[in-house]
C-alpha cells in the first residue's frame, strides 16, 4: 500500500519528539521574527531549522519544497522592486528598467518570512506521523471533525501525486507521450486533469462512508491504541521555546516605552 503522507519513520531523534513540541517550534520561529521587527532575526531561525532538519536526515526531502518556492520569491522581487507604491531610490537598473531599495527591502521581508515558514513547517510534516499528531490533539479536547481536517490537508498534497503518477504511468503504457517539448507535455497534461478530478471526488466519497461505518460522529469516550507521553527532552524544549518567545515579547514592549 502506498504512503499517503509526506511522512517516513527514519529513526532519528526528530521523529521522536513529540508532535506539540514541533508546534510550539513552528509557533516561535514564526512569531519571534515579526515581534522582533528585526530582519536579522530571520535567517537566525532560517539556519536553525535548516540545522534540525539536517540532523533529522530529511533536509533532502526539503528541498523540492524550497525550490518551488524560488519562484514564487523572484516573482515577489520583480513585482515590488519595481512597482511598490513606496518606492523612491533606485537602488540599480538593468537598461531601461530600474529597482528600488524600498520595494526590495519589502519583498527581501516577505521572501525572508515565507522561507521561515516553508522551514519550520517542514519539520513537523516530514517528522511526524499525521495519525500521531491527530490522536494527540483530540486527547487535548480538540473536535474529531477539526482533526479530520487537519489530517486531511497532510494528506492531500500526497495523495494527489501519488494518483498523478499512478494515471501517468497507465498513460504511457497505452502509448501516449508524457514527455519532451512543452507542447508535448501541455498535451499529455489535458487528458490527465479529468482522472484526477474524478478520482478524488470518489475517494472523498469513499471516506465519507468508511468514517460513517467507524461511528466517525458518535459521541462518547474514545479509546486509543496508542500513548506518546511528553519526556524530559520535550519538556526542555518547550521551555526554552517559551522563554525565547516570552523574551521576544519584553523586548519588544521595553523597545516601545523606550
Amino acid at each position: 500500500m502506498k504512503s499517503i503522507s509526506l511522512y517516513v519513520d527514519n529513526g532519528t531523534w526528530l521523529c521522536r519528539v513529540h508532535p506539540f513540541t514541533k508546534l510550539m517550534y513552528i509557533l516561535t520561529a514564526i512569531a519571534v521574527p515579526l515581534i522582533s521587527g528585526s530582519l536579522a532575526v530571520f535567517p537566525v531561525f532560517m539556519l536553525l531549522s535548516l540545522f534540525i532538519l539536517l540532523s533529522g536526515k530529511v533536509l533532502k526531502r526539503a528541498v523540492p519544497l524550497i525550490a518551488f518556492s524560488f519562484t514564487i520569491l523572484v516573482t515577489i522581487f520583480l513585482i515590488h522592486g519595481l512597482f511598490n507604491q513606496a518606492n523612491e531610490n533606485v537602488l540599480f537598473s538593468i537598461g531601461p528598467i530600474s529597482f528600488y531599495r524600498e520595494g526590495l527591502y519589502y519583498a527581501l521581508k516577505i521572501s525572508f518570512n515565507i522561507l521561515n515558514m516553508l522551514l519550520s513547517f517542514a519539520i513537523l510534516v516530514l517528522t511526524t506521523k499525521p495519525s500521531d499528531l491527530v490522536d494527540e490533539m483530540e486527547k487535548k479536547g480538540f473536535s474529531p471533525r477539526f482533526c479530520y481536517i487537519i489530517n486531511s490537508v497532510f494528506q492531500i498534497i500526497p495523495q494527489m501525486m501519488g494518483m498523478m503518477n499512478t494515471i501517468t504511468d497507465a498513460q504511457r503504457s497505452r502509448g501516449m507521450e508524457t514527455e519532451g517539448s512543452l507542447r508535448v507535455r501541455a498535451k499529455a497534461f489535458i487528458p490527465l486533469v479529468s482522472p484526477v478530478v474524478t478520482g478524488s471526488l470518489i475517494n472523498t466519497r469513499e471516506r465519507a462512508i468508511a468514517l460513517e461505518v467507524r461511528a466517525f460522529g458518535k459521541k462518547g469516550k474514545k479509546t486509543y491504541l496508542s500513548d506518546r507521553p511528553v519526556h524530559k527532552g520535550d519538556k526542555a524544549m518547550n521551555l526554552v521555546l517559551s522563554a525565547m518567545l516570552l523574551a521576544s515579547i519584553i523586548w519588544r514592549i521595553a523597545a516601545w516605552l523606550i
